[in-house]
C-alpha cells in the first residue's frame, strides 16, 4: 500500500510544481488591453453610408432553382453608378451574374482576390424598417444584407475607387470576385474559380468574408478583436430514417419509429460520439487572446500544456461556439412523422446538419453517425456533404500580409486566428491558393451578430471608412502609402 500512496504523492508534487510554474509565468505575464474603438460618424462615413443604402435597396434574394440574372444586373448597374472609376479603368467579366474584375497590377506574379458576395438572404417577419429601403437612421443603415455582406462588398470597391482616383498601381494584380449565390452555396463561385484556372491564376492570397472585428470573443476577455478566419469545418445535410409496419396508435408496440429516432437523438446530444482535440489554429487563438483575459482565465488560456485537458472537457460545456471550434457538430434541424395523432408512422425520420473537423473529417464523421444509426434500426442517407477546408498557413507571409493590413488600420486592435464554424464562397477558392482567409474589416456588435439572417439587419455607419482603409493597406501590401 505504501509504494502506491508514495507513487500519489510523488504525482500530487510534480502537479503542485507545475501549477506553481504556470501561476509564475502568468504573474509575469502583462496583462494586455484591446482599446480600439469605432469612431464617431463623420462626414465621409455618411458618404459611405448613403453608397452602402442604395446598394441595399437594390433587392438581391437569391435562392435555389430561381432564375434570377436580370436582377443582379440591375444591381450591377447601381454599382457602375457609384463606382464609375473601377468600371472605366478594370476588366470586368460578368458570368451568369457573377463578377470577377481584374486590376492590372506591376506583375501578375502572386495576385491577390478580394471577395465579397451580392446575394442575400429573404427577408421575413414585422421589420423596423423595411427590408429593401436601405433607410439611414440613428447612425446605422438598415436592411437585408447591410451586415451580410453589402458592407465589405461596397468597402472593396470604394477602396479600389479612391486608389484609381489617385492614379494608384498596385503591386501586383488584384481580383475583385463577387457570386450570387454564396447564401445556398451555389455554383457562382465554383464558376468564378474555373474562369481564373482558365486564365492561369493561383492567387497568393484570397479575402474573403468570415471573421469581424467583434467584442468579447470568449466570456470574460472585454475590448473589440479582429478575428481573422483560417479555415472552414465541412459540412453535410443528412437524414435518418426509421421504418416499421406503421398501425394504430391505441395497441402501440415498442421502439416504433419516433422512439427509435428521439433515442438517437438523445445520444447524439447527450454523449457526443466525436472526439474532442485542440487544433493548432485553436491553440494560436487561445495563445493570443489569453493576454488580454483576466487573471484566472489568463492563467488556463495562457497555459494550455498543463490546462488543455481541462480546456477540452470545460470549453463545450460554457459556449457552443467554442465547443464547436473542438470537434464535429451535429444539429437536429428536421423532422417527419405521422400525419394523423392516432396513427404510427411506417416511416419517421429525422435531418441534421453535420459540421466536420480536420482531427475527424467528413469520411470519418459520416461513417460514425452511419454506425450508429444503424445500432439504432435506422437508415442515413447523405443529402450533401463537402470535407474541411485547409487551412491558411498562421506564420505565413498571405496571413502576415492580412494582420499587417489590420494593425496599420486599426490602432490598439487585437487581432486572432479564429475557426470558421460556418461556410463561405473561399472554400471553392481552395482549390487554386493555399492561403483563403476570411475577414470582413467591420464592427459587428450583438445588435449586428443577431440581425443577419434575422430580422432589422443593420451595420453601424461608423465602421466604414475602417473597412475602406483596410482594403487599400491590403491592396498595398509592404507599400510606404498607408491609410491611418
Amino acid at each position: 500500500m505504501k509504494p502506491v500512496l508514495y507513487a500519489l504523492a510523488a504525482a500530487l508534487g510534480v502537479l503542485l510544481l507545475l501549477l506553481l510554474a504556470a501561476v509564475i509565468r502568468t504573474l509575469l505575464t502583462k496583462r494586455k488591453v484591446s482599446d480600439y474603438q469605432m469612431p464617431p460618424m463623420d462626414d465621409r462615413a455618411a458618404g459611405y453610408g448613403r453608397k452602402l443604402s442604395e446598394m441595399t435597396a437594390c433587392e438581391t434574394v437569391s435562392q435555389p432553382g430561381v432564375p434570377n440574372r436580370e436582377k443582379f444586373l440591375e444591381f450591377h448597374r447601381v454599382l457602375e453608378k457609384l463606382f464609375p472609376l473601377v468600371h472605366r479603368h478594370l476588366e470586368k467579366t460578368e458570368i451568369d451574374g457573377n463578377l470577377l474584375y481584374r486590376w492590372k497590377g506591376k506583375t501578375r506574379k502572386d495576385p491577390i482576390v478580394l471577395m465579397s458576395h451580392q446575394d442575400v438572404v429573404p427577408a421575413e417577419g414585422v421589420w423596423s424598417h423595411p427590408p429593401f429601403s436601405g433607410d439611414i437612421a440613428d447612425g446605422k443603415v438598415w436592411g437585408r444584407g447591410t451586415a451580410d455582406t453589402k458592407c465589405s462588398l461596397m468597402a472593396i470597391f470604394q477602396a479600389m475607387e479612391e486608389l484609381l482616383e489617385q492614379g494608384y498601381v498596385p503591386p501586383q494584380d488584384v481580383y475583385l470576385a463577387s457570386s450570387c449565390t454564396e447564401e445556398w452555396a451555389g455554383d457562382g463561385a465554383p464558376k468564378l474559380v474555373e474562369e481564373l484556372k482558365r486564365r492561369g491564376v493561383r492567387p497568393f492570397l484570397v479575402c474573403d468574408e468570415g471573421g469581424a472585428i467583434i467584442a468579447q470573443p470568449i466570456a470574460g476577455i472585454s475590448g473589440n478583436y479582429a478575428m481573422i478566419g483560417v479555415f472552414e469545418k465541412g459540412k453535410a445535410d443528412v437524414r435518418f430514417t426509421a421504418r416499421s409496419s406503421g398501425g394504430h396508435a391505441s395497441a402501440p408496440g415498442r421502439n416504433t419509429p419516433i422512439a427509435r429516432l428521439a433515442a438517437f437523438v438523445h445520444q447524439c446530444e447527450t454523449r457526443s460520439p466525436f472526439r474532442v482535440k485542440l487544433l493548432p489554429e485553436v491553440k494560436a487563438m487561445f495563445a493570443a487572446l489569453a493576454d488580454y483575459a483576466p487573471f484566472g482565465l489568463r492563467l488556463v488560456l495562457g497555459n494550455l500544456w498543463l490546462f488543455a485537458p481541462v480546456m477540452k472537457k470545460v470549453l463545450p460545456m460554457l459556449s457552443a461556439q467554442a465547443g464547436a471550434m473542438l470537434r464535429t457538430t451535429v444539429a437536429f434541424t428536421m423532422q417527419t412523422g405521422s400525419d394523423a395523432c392516432n396513427v404510427l408512422p411506417q416511416e419517421a425520420t429525422v435531418s441534421a446538419n453535420v459540421r466536420f473537423i480536420p482531427h475527424q473529417g467528413m469520411e470519418e464523421s459520416l461513417e460514425i453517425l452511419k454506425s450508429l444509426a444503424q445500432k439504432h434500426g435506422l437508415e442515413m442517407d447523405v443529402i450533401h456533404a463537402n470535407d474541411y477546408t485547409q487551412s491558411a498557413d498562421i506564420h505565413g507571409a498571405a496571413y502576415a500580409r492580412v494582420v499587417q493590413a489590420v494593425e496599420t488600420t486599426f490602432p490598439g486592435l487585437a487581432h486572432s486566428p479564429y475557426v470558421m464554424t460556418g461556410a463561405t464562397d473561399a472554400q471553392f477558392f481552395g482549390e487554386i491558393c493555399q492561403n483563403c482567409i476570411r475577414f470582413s474589416p467591420v464592427v459587428y456588435a450583438p445588435e449586428q451578430m443577431k440581425g443577419m439572417h434575422g430580422i432589422d439587419e443593420n451595420l453601424e455607419i461608423g465602421c466604414l471608412p475602417g473597412a475602406v482603409d483596410f482594403y487599400k493597406n491590403l491592396i498595398r501590401g509592404n507599400g510606404r502609402e498607408i491609410c491611418e
